[in-house]
């Protein structure tokens, strides 16, 4: 791979990019269980609230310029081994909680040294200053993760604006494209902690019996444990499955409590959901599909 320099302001995203590592770190230091990046992004916002260059929206990704940077070196710190990315969950490694010890400045400096010992090729000068000023297969990788950060954007928005009942039919219907057989979907009015009744077969013969709930929020709330555990109370047979469904996210404790819990419940948060509707999209009917319509949009990729 040939050397490649990203020109532009040194400084200014040097300084951009020393501040919004160091706050991410800060951030999920705090949370061993890692945050959904859309999480992680609104509690990292506010230290850049005053700075309308690094909130200016870059032409070329269409995202803000301090998200942009933030993705760019979001890989560095991966191949470093200091931060942890699935499913749109990010979390902080016991060595990138060791690293920040070093502070911002230090910190930035470590990650690029270690993301060029991790190229087995010729080295990419890494001191970027513009992430969308040359086409590299970091920067592209950047800039694959702003579009995907937009189109949540838009997916969320959309779902938001569907009220529970609504939201409620889009969870029967992945349900149902994933292969399960709906046999209940709860009528508005008191539900008794079920919304949805799903089998494995037609007749219900075959265990489990899988038990849905759903929560439908508006704004950033957060499933909490005494939810899980009113989902745990209304598995009455010993081989019922408990799914939680939301359109936001669990707390901490909410995940705790599903994972010791002695009864068998599954959580599916916004950006699992999302995942599973991309995943079963062709199991739907055109009809079924206009309930969250997709648009695959297809890009060169890299071979990071």
């Amino acid at each position: 791979m040939k050397n490649v320099t990203i020109k532009g302001e040194t400084s200014k995203t040097t300084q951009i990019a020393q501040k919004v590592i160091y706050a991410v770190f800060e951030t999920l230091k705090k949370e061993p269980e890692g945050l959904p990046k859309k999480d992680l992004l609104t509690k990292v916002a506010p230290i850049f609230s005053s700075d309308n260059y690094a909130n200016s929206f870059l032409e070329k990704s269409g995202g803000r310029r301090w998200e942009t940077i933030l993705n760019f070196y979001s890989i560095n710190c991966t191949k470093a081994g200091f931060l942890i990315k699935k499913s749109g969950n990010w979390s902080l490694t016991q060595e990138g909680e060791e690293a920040m010890k070093q502070g911002a400045a230090k910190l930035l400096q470590t990650i690029k040294q270690k993301y060029k010992e991790w190229q087995s090729s010729d080295n990419i000068d890494t001191e970027v200053e513009e992430p969308d000023a040359e086409v590299n297969s970091q920067t592209q990788l950047a800039f694959l993760e702003t579009f995907k950060d937009k189109a949540l954007e838009g997916i969320n928005a959309f779902i938001r604006a569907k009220n529970p009942y609504e939201f409620q039919d889009l969870v029967a219907t992945l349900l149902k494209a994933m292969g399960y057989y709906i046999a209940e979907v709860a009528k508005k009015g008191k539900d008794g902690g079920i919304d949805i009744i799903a089998y494995k077969d037609p007749l219900g013969v075959e265990a489990p019996r899988i038990i849905v709930q759903v929560k439908h929020y508006t704004d950033d709330n957060k499933v909490s444990a005494p939810a899980v555990q009113q989902l745990a109370g209304v598995l009455k047979r010993s081989t019922d499955i408990g799914i939680f469904v939301t359109s936001s996210s669990f707390t901490s404790e909410a995940k705790r409590e599903a994972h010791n819990n002695t009864k068998h419940i599954q959580l599916i948060d916004f950006t699992k959901f999302v995942e599973l509707w991309e995943t079963y999209y062709a199991n739907l009917s055109l009809e079924d599909r206009k309930q969250l319509p997709l648009e695959p949009i297809y890009f060169l990729g890299t071979n990071q």
